[in-house]
């Protein structure tokens, strides 16, 4: 795009970093602000959960990149948040009070972690999004007792695992009737489930959590909404997260579920977004999304650099990715996964601890998700992406 000179990117995570190093990759020679929102070089947050908060890695093995790759790349960083966005000026405000003008801007602000309704700051109540957060979890772990996790998605099963590991007595709640039923479906959510109960995690499942008790400063047991109450030490909320576009409220970008973009990551001239807080449409399925995985964030902030700098030319479309560790398993899933598919064990037994679960919708493939067996994820792979090439062959 003319006139493309000073570009600023807000967000120091995965997508972030992606979209500095396409910018550079693709010709921009103009400056380049990356606006991290933490202090320290970005690093990646899946780690957070698992290899940090059990201490198998010290936090410096997470940066993304060394320091010297940044000042190679000519690129500055403003260790602070955007508060908001004067778009008429084009002109960022930050929280240190400065402002940064810029030509071009490419938002991934990621998102902020959901707290339960009217909770107290107690000690001993945690939330994890970022290193500060674990490391403050990972210092109350430690001390051992009993954790109460509240939340049984991709978040609270990690740090359920890495709890159990570290010796401590965990309990998960969650309304729904398995652990991240929602993002797998039945069938692969039941082997969670049992996953869990065989190293001795308590599920308290199909209920809610009424209020969080205490002893006037630290947290002393959870009360539940069919009257029961769990004693705990320590409480992670892992309830969800919501897109970090509250500063730009005011900004007269259309804000959703995210920041509403097209095809091509772009929410408003010269404006593109990328990451978890990015709601896209995809033409790969002809509809909105927005995908909190990291594969996507950094796919993405490649794919918002390049659309910036040389125009709508490159539709975004992914085929969604993601993955998780649980005590040894891996689990991969590809594709979507519908709550109304139909799902089918179509390489080795859930029993056995390796397996491949395949969802399929009118006889056609949508989504897989392996347990333990990763190579049979490229056939699959191939597969769904084989599909979506024939389908658009049709098309044409």
């Amino acid at each position: 795009m003319d006139g493309l000179r000073h570009i600023v990117v807000v967000g120091g995570g995965p997508a972030g970093v992606t979209a500095v190093e396409t910018l550079r990759r693709e010709g921009h020679a103009g400056p380049i602000v990356l606006v991290t929102g933490e202090p320290g070089l970005p690093y990646d947050r899946p780690p957070l959960s698992k290899q940090v908060l059990t201490g198998a890695w010290e936090s410096d093995r997470i940066r993304l990149r060394a320091a010297a790759h940044y000042r190679d790349l000519g690129v500055t960083m403003a260790h602070a948040r955007a508060t908001a966005l004067d778009r008429d000026r084009r002109r960022l405000r930050l929280d240190d009070g400065g402002d940064l003008a810029y030509d071009g801007l490419i938002i991934a602000t990621g998102v902020r972690p959901r707290q339960l309704p009217g909770n107290r700051l107690l000690k001993g109540v945690h939330v994890l999004r970022d290193l500060g957060h674990a490391d403050r979890l990972r210092t109350d772990l430690l001390e051992g007792g009993r954790l109460v996790v509240v939340g049984a998605g991709f978040l609270g099963m990690e740090v359920a695992a890495s709890a159990r590991g570290l010796g401590l007595d965990v309990t998960v709640v969650d309304p729904a009737p398995l652990p991240m039923l929602r993002q797998l479906g039945g069938t692969v959510a039941e082997a969670v489930a049992r996953l869990h109960r065989a190293h001795g995690i308590g599920l308290r499942l199909g209920v809610g959590v009424r209020e969080l008790r205490d002893d006037g400063r630290q947290v002393t047991a959870v009360a539940l909404s069919d009257g029961t109450v769990v004693p705990a030490d320590c409480v992670l909320v892992a309830i969800g997260a919501s897109p970090a576009v509250d500063w730009l409220r005011s900004s007269g970008l259309p804000l959703g579920d995210g920041i509403e973009c097209d095809e091509y990551c772009r929410t408003a001239p010269r404006i593109h977004a990328a990451g978890d807080a990015a709601s896209w449409v995809n033409p790969r399925y002809g509809r909105r999304m927005r995908l909190e995985h990291r594969t996507n964030a950094g796919e993405q902030g490649a794919a918002a650099a390049f659309n910036l700098l040389h125009g709508p030319v490159r539709p975004y479309a992914p085929l969604p990715y993601f993955w998780t560790d649980q005590f040894g398993i891996k689990v991969q899933a590809c594709g979507v996964l519908a709550e109304d598919s139909d799902v089918a064990i179509e390489f080795g037994a859930v029993e056995q601890d390796r397996f491949v679960a395949a969802y399929r919708s009118a006889g056609r493939l949508t989504g897989v998700v392996t347990w333990n067996a990763p190579a049979q994820m490229v056939a699959y792979r191939a597969e769904l992406l084989g599909q979506d090439h024939a389908s658009s062959e049709r098309v044409g």
